[in-house]
């Protein structure tokens, strides 16, 4: 056995000797590591028992194994005949539209899907009704088609199963209560009640019209249990046999994209929260290792004696480190283990898919690994720091009981390559690079800036010109003395109150401007799917029942976005686009205009004329552009019913998005679409129109022209507060656990320094200190910390908060004076709390006990 071994093998014997007194003194440290890996394994494990569900039951969710989308118009004969020689077909239509009572005196938004005979193909639609064939219950009797509807309708229009009701140019009769669809989810976010019923149905109620903001999905089941790989051989095919189809094309393995995607984004915010709270807890770790160093300084000191070297002493106790580190982990992954069926559990009936309780092995071993690296991160220059002082100084500064100066660079190197090693982690966990450096320079910059707040205290401390009051110059003096905690609370409670400042602000600002800006500038209403030869009435409809309000209407189509510059639309967005990916995504609105829309400005190029008559042009959204890294000259290949247009950008102009007023991201010249059957969008605003006002100009719209559909701003406005209100909730409840880490740091590091409270304590008291004044004093001191620190986090979650508002988002920022005295009392009740908690009972012992030891 070499050298090497012999002293590893030496240094194991020592730390588990040494380990059998117990873990006195580190149950800071073991919760510290417990709870950010288990913040960290919890999140993405039940991220990735979610997406497992997701993935295992693709087929159910996407309705088959291949979707096949088009916008506002139908596949041809040929397209279908292809697609049924692969297998089992079926055809569903998907669009909006207004419910209505017969009489006209009330109506809703309903998202109308319209299914065949052969849906669904996969999976069960359960209704509350009769065992009766789906067929049946939405076929015609005397004129009157089925319908299925949730409850959610039938309370918004007071009916019953049984009842009739009017969509369009047609009765519907309500054959039972929808419950659940098997493929919803693969359709996206609802803004309104299912309205399910037959083709013929909705062909019957005329909304099927040139122009209409229809989806068209053709979704086909393979024979058997087909692989992946035959469903992409049959997706090759018909792309091949079909090239300028213009359809959306998904498969089984993303059959809810967009839920996915979401899933994996919020994950990923949760667990940079989650290695924020591991991080803060390597800051109890460093505290904690410190102390128990500076603890065994006798025992360091006699084996130094005895020959040991500088690096026998660093493994003894970086190997008892790792142990107590590794319990920490256990605990933490064991707890993240739970957290997928916990919350499994909680989340039925929120989730298409049920939660496994399976153990994702992944996720546990990443969240391990984290809390490995912080360890290693925060431990190792406390333990080089031992290893590098001489036996004759141990002996010198035993009574001390401070470990000072700087490790060794070799250990500071081995630290070094530790937080190199946590920083790849984070950027492999983060997905995206740019969220993940920033995430990893703010918290370096919060460190740093927090060890310079807490400096910077101790130097005004310093400097404070003397006051007659006993206990509030003691309260200064201990602020600033060698070995003052000041520094260790500045840091442990500063990065937890900055992120909930700045959670909190961007909370509160994105609340006011969805509840109480954004109505007042909104339109009052949406008006979709306005036909050609209904559009003069419909103005003649708005002059009567809004006078005063003002009416905004332009042409609107839907397009697919195919190439950029001759290159896939896919393509430039995984390799040449860089947050803009959402307009390659999908279809979009597009529309053509003569001249520079309102609530827009020219920024870059010229508008053409009211008269040109050349090759295509389109203006490009400057945001937009710039994030998908197109300029002037670039050509942009879009699909519009069936036919591919291509057309230059002519100019770039800037788009107030937060005006909710009509905008699109591309507008064309007028000659791009010539002939092309459109609809038209409109807006009307009338901020003085009371509600009885709007329930008027909703039901002459309905009543009148009962194939338009019209969406209530305020009515959706409320549904986006809401989602957000539940979004914030779960982003605080996040940052409510770096919080606690927070506070177990401070609780720790007010712990450390019990020892040298008790001495100044017993000093203070000989010299004629009464109680009263000692826990004024103390009280004084934290206060004065508390304050600091809280005034620190209220300034920089605030410019966090104010860059992510105003730099990102573009809107008005504004700090909430509640949020401010709610972060100023926590730091106060925290650090006066948990000081005067853990000085209450030094204040009681006798003085005897600790005079001897002085």
């Amino acid at each position: 056995m070499n050298a090497t071994a012999q002293n590893l093998r030496l240094a194991c014997r020592f730390a588990l000797r040494e380990l059998r007194g117990g873990l006195s003194g580190f149950v800071i440290f073991v919760s510290c590591i417990a709870l950010g890996t288990a913040a960290i394994g919890g999140v993405n494990a039940l991220s990735a028992a979610i997406q497992d569900a997701l993935s295992s039951e693709g087929r159910t969710l996407l309705g088959g194994d291949l979707r096949f989308e088009i916008d506002q118009r139908e596949a041809r004969e040929e397209q279908r005949a292809f697609l049924a020689q692969q297998g089992e077909l079926s055809e569903t239509i998907v669009l909006r539209s207004m419910a209505r009572l017969p009489d006209g005196s009330d109506q809703t938004l309903v998202e109308v899907k319209a299914v065949d005979d052969n849906w669904p193909l996969v999976g069960t639609v359960e209704v509350e009704a009769e065992e009766t064939p789906l067929p049946a219950l939405l076929a015609e009797d005397d004129g009157v088609h089925g319908a299925l509807v949730p409850d959610l309708l039938l309370q918004r229009l007071d009916v019953a199963v049984g009842d009739t009701i009017a969509l369009g140019n047609a009765r519907f009769r309500i054959a039972g209560e929808l419950l659940t669809e098997p493929d919803a989810a693969s359709e996206g976010f609802a803004f309104a009640p299912r309205f399910l019923t037959s083709l013929d149905g909705l062909r019957s109620a005329g909304l099927l019209r040139p122009g209409a903001l229809s989806e068209w999905q053709y979704r086909l089941k393979l024979p058997g249990d087909p692989s992946d790989r035959a469903v992409a051989t049959v997706r090759e095919s018909v792309e091949t046999a079909f090239p300028e189809a213009g359809w959306s094309i998904r498969d089984r393995n993303r059959a809810a994209p967009g839920l996915a995607r979401n899933i994996d984004r919020f994950s990923q915010f949760l667990t940079l929260v989650g290695l924020t709270a591991l991080v803060v807890g390597g800051v109890g770790v460093a505290n904690a290792v410190r102390s128990h160093v500076s603890g065994r300084r006798e025992v360091i000191a006699t084996l130094r004696s005895l020959g040991a070297s500088g690096a026998l002493v660093f493994q003894v106790y970086l190997i008892q480190i790792l142990i107590i580190a590794a319990l920490g982990i256990v605990i933490g992954c064991a707890i993240a283990a739970f957290v997928p069926p916990f919350a499994g559990f909680f989340l039925q009936g929120l989730l298409p898919v049920s939660v496994s309780g399976t153990v994702q092995w992944a996720p546990l071993l990443t969240a391990a690994l984290c809390g490995l690296l912080v360890t290693l991160v925060f431990a190792i220059p406390a333990l080089g720091l031992a290893a590098r002082i001489r036996p004759a100084e141990l002996f010198r500064d035993a009574a001390s009981g401070a470990l000072t100066g700087q490790a060794e660079r070799r250990y500071l190197i081995a630290a070094a390559i530790a937080a190199g090693l946590l920083a790849g982690l984070a950027l492999l966990i983060a997905g995206n690079r740019t969220v993940a450096l920033t995430f990893m320079g703010g918290v370096l910059f919060a460190f740093l800036v927090l060890r310079i707040v807490g400096f910077g205290l101790q130097a005004l401390a310093r400097r404070a010109p003397a006051v007659r009051s006993t206990p509030l110059r003691l309260a200064i003096g201990n602020i600033h003395r060698p070995g003052a905690l000041t520094p260790s609370v500045v840091l442990a409670l500063g990065l937890g109150l900055t992120l909930l400042v700045a959670i909190g602000s961007i909370d509160t600002n994105l609340r006011k401007q969805i509840s109480g800006s954004l109505p007042e500038i909104a339109p009052n209403f949406f008006f979709l799917d306005i036909q050609s030869d209904q559009i003069e009435t419909f103005r003649a409809i708005a002059a009567q029942t809004a006078p005063n309000g003002e009416l905004d209407a332009v042409p609107m189509l839907r397009g697919r976005i195919q190439a950029i510059n001759g290159i896939d639309a896919q393509e430039w967005a995984e390799t040449r686009a860089n947050g803009g990916e959402w307009v390659l995504r999908g279809d979009r609105g597009l529309t053509y205009s003569p001249g520079l829309p309102d609530n827009s400005s020219l920024v870059d190029g010229e508008w053409w004329s009211e008269d040109y008559d050349g090759a295509p042009l389109v203006s490009f959204a400057e945001e937009e552009a710039l994030e998908l890294g197109l300029s002037i000259g670039d050509k942009v290949t879009v699909n519009v019913l069936g036919r591919e247009i291509t057309a230059a950008i002519a100019n770039l102009r800037r788009v107030e998005w937060e005006s909710l007023s009509i905008n699109f991201v591309m507008v064309f010249s007028p000659n791009s679409f010539a002939g092309a059957p459109h609809s038209w969008l409109a807006t009307l605003t009338d901020p003085s129109a009371t509600g009885d006002d709007e329930a008027t100009i909703l039901r002459a719209v309905t009543n009148t022209l009962p194939t338009v559909t019209t969406i209530a701003v305020k009515d959706a406005i409320s549904i986006v507060d809401r989602i957000v209100g539940q979004l914030a909730a779960a982003i605080r409840a996040a940052a409510a656990v770096a919080l606690v880490a927070s506070v177990l740091v401070l609780a720790g590091a007010l712990a450390a320094g019990q020892a040298a409270r008790r001495r100044d304590a017993t000093v203070l008291k000989m010299l004629g200190a009464t109680r009263n004044t000692l826990i004024a004093a103390f009280a004084s001191e934290y206060a004065l910390i508390g304050l600091a620190t809280a005034l620190f986090a209220l300034a920089a979650g605030g410019a966090a908060a104010a860059y992510v508002i105003s730099g990102l988002m573009d809107l008005p920022f504004t700090f909430d004076p509640v949020l401010a005295l709610t972060i100023i009392g926590a730091a106060l009740v925290l650090t006066v709390g948990f000081g005067l908690l853990g000085t209450w009972r030094i204040l009681g012992e006798k003085a005897a006990p600790v005079l001897r030891n002085l």
